[in-house]
């Protein structure tokens, strides 16, 4: 063979193996060194916004002088969630890695409520005025449409979809079929406190029997027929809330509040209202006894404070409970139904809203004297982060 054919060959040969090489450096997970080769490192989440919150709240200041602070939050998911106040809305898409602003404008957010992350609604006020208007969103909470032509008395609202949706006063509730244009009443008992639909047939009211106690009735024909499911012999007639999840109901009955104090009961039925029992029975010096009766249940509820808002999600109850004076928020939470409630550790603050998509995960927006925070939990309400504040001062 001649000295040139060889030398062909040879460069034949390393042409193949440099083309095995290369494919081999080209599967992923793989070094030059032929050992999987380590994934670029994941940006760890750290706490902070990246100057977000800085930013808006140097806006108001320069504007009207006043400070932010957080009204309500609504999470979708472990990842996706909105935080809305007086004049903005910021949002995430990272679990709160990072927050991006959604919304800086006129309307002070009260309520808000998305079912998907395109279509929301809101209560809201013009910058701080009392009164409150329902307006929409068609694009994440950017643009905001007014579609009440006056104020309205809804004090909470719940949409399942972008056009079916409640919405409540303490006397009566109401659906929509059109996204919110119009509404219609649904009928609800006499002397009704609260009320909650889960579907156009079916909901439930809490009522009062003057001189005797409230009552918690049940739908299942759009109102035209109630059912009594429970019946309490002493009640302060100040108001109620009623929350449904799967089989699980719970229903917070309001006593009177005075110095800063509320006091309140709360029951749970773990069977859709078939049994009941009373889980805690909180009787304060400025609001006199827990309204209700049967068993007592725990005579202090989360921080030994006012009722804040509730959550059924994955199994648990959650229920946010604030001391103004004691400057303390806090969860209790039950993972059986109402058979066992635990209080947990309270937080720095004088108000808040909370928002739970599972049994462990759970955020929690702080109202406070000096500043405006808000927390996630991964491990049910027993430790929280704080993510990110306002300074209010």
């Amino acid at each position: 063979m001649s000295l040139v054919r060889r030398i062909g060959r040879k460069i034949v040969r390393i042409k193949v193996l440099l083309c095995l090489f290369a494919a081999i450096l080209a599967v992923p997970g793989w070094s030059a060194e032929g050992a999987p080769a380590l994934a670029a490192s994941a940006p760890v989440c750290g706490r902070g916004d990246h100057g977000l919150l800085k930013g808006l709240q140097e806006k108001r200041m320069n504007a009207d002088g006043s400070s932010l602070s957080f009204n309500d939050i609504q999470f979708l998911g472990a990842a996706i969630g909105r935080a809305a106040g007086n004049g903005f809305m910021i949002g995430t898409s990272d679990a709160g890695c990072t927050f991006q602003t959604i919304y800086e404008g006129q309307w002070s957010f009260r309520d808000i409520d998305f079912p998907d992350n395109v279509y929301g609604w809101a209560l809201a006020s013009v910058q701080e005025g009392q009164l409150v208007y329902l307006i929409r969103t068609t694009d994440g909470g950017s643009h905001w449409k007014r579609l009440s032509a006056g104020p309205v008395s809804f004090r909470k609202i719940q949409f399942t979809d972008r056009r079916h949706g409640f919405a409540y006063d303490w006397a009566f509730a109401y659906y929509t079929a059109d996204g919110g244009a119009s509404w219609s009443k649904i009928p609800t008992p006499s002397n009704t406190r609260g009320a909650v639909f889960t579907s156009r047939s079916s909901g439930w009211a809490v009522t009062v029997a003057p001189g005797t106690g409230y009552r918690v009735m049940k739908t299942v024909d759009g109102g035209t027929n109630w059912a009594l499911k429970l019946k309490s012999a002493f009640s302060y007639p100040v108001g109620a809330e009623i929350y449904e999840g799967g089989s699980q109901v719970w229903a917070l009955l309001y006593g009177e509040s005075g110095m800063s104090q509320t006091s309140y009961s709360l029951y749970a039925s773990a069977d859709g209202g078939g049994k009941w029992r009373r889980v805690i029975a909180q009787s304060t010096a400025g609001g006199g006894p827990a309204p209700g009766s049967g068993n007592e249940g725990l005579a202090k509820g989360p921080v030994s404070g006012k009722p804040g808002n509730m959550q059924l999600a994955g199994g648990g109850a959650f229920l946010l409970g604030y001391s103004p004076a004691g400057d303390q928020v806090g969860v209790g939470r039950s993972y059986t139904g109402g058979k066992q409630w635990r209080n947990l550790p309270g937080l720095p603050g004088a108000g808040g809203v909370i928002s739970f998509t599972g049994a462990k995960e759970g955020w929690l927006a702080v109202r406070g004297l000096e500043q405006s925070s808000l927390y996630a939990t991964h491990d049910g309400g027993s430790t929280w982060e704080r993510k990110l504040f306002f300074k209010t001062k």
